[in-house]
This record gives structure tokens, sequence and C-alpha cells, in this order.
């Protein structure tokens, strides 16, 4: 009878969790409350927690619950339960995984956008508008390049988390805490054949970086994983940050590699929005050794890309996007350019 009374608590507690997930998902502004009310205190002992231990606890949680779905049903059939009883725990697993999952972080997919945020409307795409932003960028990209040892990984975190302190309150992002800190995937090779560079971990809130990026990478990704952790959930804004506040540093490194992380997306939208003459003319201001940089890394992740395991990552995390409230899925991350237009010159202060 106590064994059935503890299994009927357990029971009515997941229920709870689960429909609160709906209850943050649909109703208005509750998101944000998550995000900025109940967020910050979950994220602090998660990540403390995870601090403890030099490697991914994410990963080890995500083995630890595909064995236990695996062998349980093994385990009992040779104790002769029935398979509706197996189902029945398996769902229970299931679902425990699905409120972890969005009680430690997913629940900030349903908070306010940033233009709602930041009390700003998307820009439309001015051909005008846009070349004026990518002459300017591109100077600023041209005068930051500085050929330099880089800096130790520490310092880098260090420098981008004082940053990220100084973010305005009005964007609703948590603060770093020092024992924040990234971790390498214990499947490092994998992801580096998906084209993965990093990722939040959202049971332990642990941002992870690919140990393969290149010196000039580090930062942006770093600062990019790291507003997730601080309570990003788009990746367009995600990357509006890790621009942000890199090219906001006072070491010209870390500010170089803002404006080279960008590159890509910039790159994407002035083919679509350029004529083909316009496109080349733009590249060659570019300094050489900058698109003989970028060009270096280009060839490298396209040696380790595996087409066919990129190709099923790709559909998934596009309808894993989808199916969180960001519609655009994948193109999600080009997205950054229209919130960096959309901005007035002195929204930082």
């Amino acid at each position: 009878m106590k064994h059935l009374h503890i299994q009927h608590i357990r029971w009515a507690i997941l229920i709870l969790l689960f429909l609160g997930v709906w209850i943050f998902r649909w109703i208005p502004g509750a998101g944000e409350w998550y995000a900025q009310i109940l967020y910050p205190y979950i994220s602090t002992i998660l990540s403390a927690v995870a601090s403890a231990f030099p490697f991914s606890l994410c990963e080890i949680t995500v083995v630890c619950f595909t064995v236990c779905l695996l062998v349980y049903p093994y385990r009992a059939r040779k104790k002769g339960r029935r398979w509706m009883y197996i189902c029945i725990h398996e769902t229970e697993i299931i679902t425990w995984i699905f409120v972890w999952f969005y009680w430690g972080w997913g629940i900030n997919y349903f908070r306010d956008d940033f233009f709602m945020r930041s009390g700003t409307t998307p820009a439309s795409y001015d051909k005008s508008v846009f070349h004026s932003f990518i002459t300017a960028y591109t100077d600023s990209l041209n005068t930051a390049y500085l050929l330099q040892d880089p800096l130790s990984k520490n310092e880098i975190h260090e420098k981008i988390k004082e940053t990220y302190r100084q973010v305005p309150k009005k964007f609703g992002l948590t603060v770093p805490q020092k024992y924040q800190k990234p971790k390498y995937s214990l499947v490092n090779r994998l992801y580096s054949k998906v084209g993965v560079l990093g990722y939040m971990g959202p049971f332990f809130d642990e941002s992870h970086v690919n140990h393969e990026l290149f010196p000039s990478q580090y930062p942006f990704v770093y600062a990019h994983e790291l507003s997730h952790l601080l309570g990003t959930s788009s990746e367009a804004e995600a990357n509006f940050w890790a621009y942000q506040i890199c090219i906001r540093s006072k070491n010209h490194f870390i500010e170089y590699c803002g404006y080279l992380g960008l590159f890509p997306y910039i790159a994407t939208d002035a083919r679509r929005i350029l004529s083909n003459a316009e496109f080349k003319e733009w590249i060659q201001h570019i300094h050489p050794d900058i698109v003989q940089e970028i060009q270096k890394e280009n060839r490298y992740w396209d040696m380790q890309y595996s087409q066919l395991i990129g190709s099923i990552q790709n559909r998934l995390y596009d309808w894993y996007l989808k199916n969180n409230r960001i519609p655009s899925g994948k193109k999600n991350y080009g997205e950054v350019v229209s919130m960096l237009l959309s901005l007035p010159e002195q929204w930082w202060k």
C-alpha cells in the first residue's frame, strides 16, 4: 500500500509538471515569466551541479535514459511483467525526460521574442540600407583584423562574461556565473560530421563547444552557446548576442572574431540581395588574408562533414525548432541580420 501511495504521488507530480509545460507554451507572457523569474534560479542550481564534473552531465544523462529505455523491457519480461505494464513505465520514463528538458531550460522557447522584448519591429531588407550596412561592416571587419596570438580560453570566457553582465535588463538575459564553463562533447567527432560547432545541454544547463574549432571561431561560438545558457532560445538571437558581445570586447582579437563570426550570415543575404557583380565587388573589399582564413575554415569543416548523417541531423533539428515555436526552423540562424538592422544606434544604452 505504501508503494502504491508513493507511486500515485509521483504520477501526480509528473502530470502537474507535464501540464505546466503546456500552460507556459500557450498562455501569453507565461514563458517570459518563466525566463525572467524561475529560470535564473533553475539554471544557477543545475549549472552549479554540472560545474563539479569535468565531463558533460547532459550527455551522460541522455546515455543513462537511453540504456534504461532499452534494458527495462528485457528485465521486466524476465520478471513476468506484461507488455501493458512495461509500456506504462516506459511512457513514464519518456515523460520525465520531456518535463526535465522543458522545466530545466526548454520553456525558454515560449518566451516573448526578441522584437517584443526590444520594442522594435523586424526591418525590411531595403537594398540601399543593406548595402550601407555591409559597407560599414566590411570596414569594421578589415579594421579589426589583427595577426596576433589568441587569448587563452579561460581569458576569453571571462572577457565575454564581463560584457554579458552589461546587457540592458529589458532583454531578460540571466547573469553569467564564474563557475559556468563550456564542456567538450564525449562524441565530438560525431558533431563535427554534422557541422555542429556547439550546443546547449538542457538537462544541466551546460554549454558545449566543439574542441576542433579554429581559434578565430572559438569566441563567437562560445558567446553564442553562452547566450542560450542565459535564456536565449532563438538561434538568430544567439547569433545576435554573440556578435554584439564580441565586438564590444576591449580585446581586439575577440572583437575581430565577432565580425568574422557574422560573415556567413551576411554573405548568405548578400548573395540573395546583391547582383553577381555587386557581390564580387563586395568580396574584393575584404582583406585578402581574411578571405583566405574563411576559405581555410570552410575547407576543413567540409572535409569533416558527412552528407548522410548531416542531412538526417538537419531534418531532425529543423523539425525540432519548428515544433518549438521557431517557424523558420534552421533558417532561423540567418535571421540575425534583420535584428541588427532593426535596432536604433543607441539601443545598448
